[in-house]
């Protein structure tokens, strides 16, 4: 059975006194704070998509490893000043039965693309550029030396530094590592995230609706997001509103699971038992991070293992699990600090913010500007359903006019 590697239990912890922290400081001592949690281990190349690479990659051999054809045409030996009629040799070499004479000076040789170049040969003349006459060939082109060929590690030499560490692995990746000889690489294992709910109030999905209660959207919504992200991910249900089974519920998760994550409850309120269990029992750091939609937010331990709690709303616990959740977890698997892309729009709505905090709104792409969602309530999931990004409004106070250029980051930027 693998252990986890450990971290300090106060490593979330923001600097004291702070009642917000901007955002982008947060963002920094998270990044800081956070290393691999899991070991590697050694798999086939062919099932290495999606997965992160544990120490730095080097070709094993050339690619090509052979220097041939890139024409079909005729191989011969340049020689500056030479007569373009050569004697045309019996025979030739073809992609996988290479031509096991020696070509001399003066004469050439039927290639195909991708053969093996023959000894002797270093220059190819395309077949459509060739007249044969009995054992004879004739071309006018001016061919400078090499031309139509691959130099073997043309593309990349034996050795070569082709990967580092903490890269992630893509299917194109796959193709270059392949061709360098590789059959294996050594990657970080997969995270294991169990996440659960807590609250009486909620029932899972497909339940009939009872008076009172709510669907548990959180779970399923971050469930599927951590899939999108090529982890492990397990739900775990709904915890009820009992401190002896939440205690079982969290002793047993925490041996099983890398990290864990929960919604709601993670307030100081009476009846927000993750966040007393955690003070009392565990570790916690509620973070007063200064950013609309996304608090309350806490992070902390059970027994070592990282726990993240998101807000209940689910615009909220969205925003959360993009901003925070998606770059910390990468760090914990092994990878690198994500951060998405963004890009400057004109604005097709007006908004005037206040200073203090930053601004997620719930936006799409329409006729080359951005539209924001008609209403900023966190807990209106048909804007999620609707949006096709974030528009980031800066901590500043702002008034944004119709045609003003805003920050937008499309979801595809969190790798969705």
């Amino acid at each position: 059975m693998s252990t986890k590697k450990q971290l300090n239990n106060d490593c979330f912890a923001l600097p004291p006194g702070v009642d917000w922290t901007p955002l982008d400081n947060a963002l920094l001592h998270l990044k800081n704070s956070i290393n691999p949690t899991v070991e590697t281990e050694a798999i086939p190349i062919n099932l290495a998509v999606g997965r992160i690479l544990a120490g730095d990659l080097e070709a094993v051999s050339a690619s090509p490893p052979f220097s041939n054809s890139a024409v079909d045409g005729f191989a011969f030996k340049f020689v500056a000043g030479h007569k373009k009629n050569l004697e045309l040799k019996k025979g030739g070499s073809a992609a996988g039965r290479p031509f096991s004479q020696t070509v001399e000076k003066g004469q050439a040789v039927r290639i195909f693309t991708g053969a093996v170049l023959p000894t002797g040969a270093d220059t190819v003349v395309l077949q459509e550029d060739v007249k044969i006459t009995g054992n004879k060939i004739y071309f006018e082109n001016k061919l400078k030396p090499g031309a139509n060929t691959r130099k073997v590690g043309e593309d990349i030499k034996q050795g070569q530094l082709i990967a580092r560490k903490r890269d992630l692995i893509t299917p194109f990746m796959v193709a270059s590592f392949i061709s360098s000889g590789i059959g294996s690489v050594q990657v970080y294992r997969k995270l294991k995230v169990g996440i659960f709910s807590t609250g009486d109030e909620l029932i899972s999905f497909g339940q009939p609706l009872e008076f009172g209660s709510i669907f548990d959207v959180n779970s399923p919504m971050i469930a599927n997001l951590l899939r999108a992200w090529g982890y492990e991910v397990s739900e775990l249900g709904k915890i009820p509103d009992n401190l002896n089974l939440l205690r079982d519920h969290l002793n047993n998760a925490s041996k099983a699971f890398d990290v864990l994550i929960t919604s709601g409850g993670a307030s100081a309120g009476e009846q927000d038992h993750i966040s007393s269990i955690l003070n009392n029992e565990g570790q916690v750091t509620e973070w007063r991070v200064a950013i609309k939609p996304g608090r309350p937010m806490a992070m902390g331990f059970w027994n070592h293992t990282p726990i993240f709690g998101l807000p209940g709303n689910p615009v909220a616990a969205a925003t959360c699990a993009l901003v925070f959740v998606h770059p910390a977890l990468s760090k914990f698997s092994g990878g690198n600090w994500v951060v998405p892309q963004a890009y400057y729009m004109p604005a097709a709505f007006e908004k005037t913010k206040k200073a203090g905090r930053r601004e997620f709104l719930r936006a799409k792409v329409v006729n080359n500007s951005v539209e924001i969602f008609k209403s900023e309530g966190s807990g209106l999931t048909s804007g999620l359903a609707w949006a096709t990004g974030f528009v980031e409004l800066p901590d500043e106070e702002i008034r944004v006019k119709y045609g003003d250029k805003v920050k937008y980051i499309p979801f595809s930027s969190f790798d969705l």
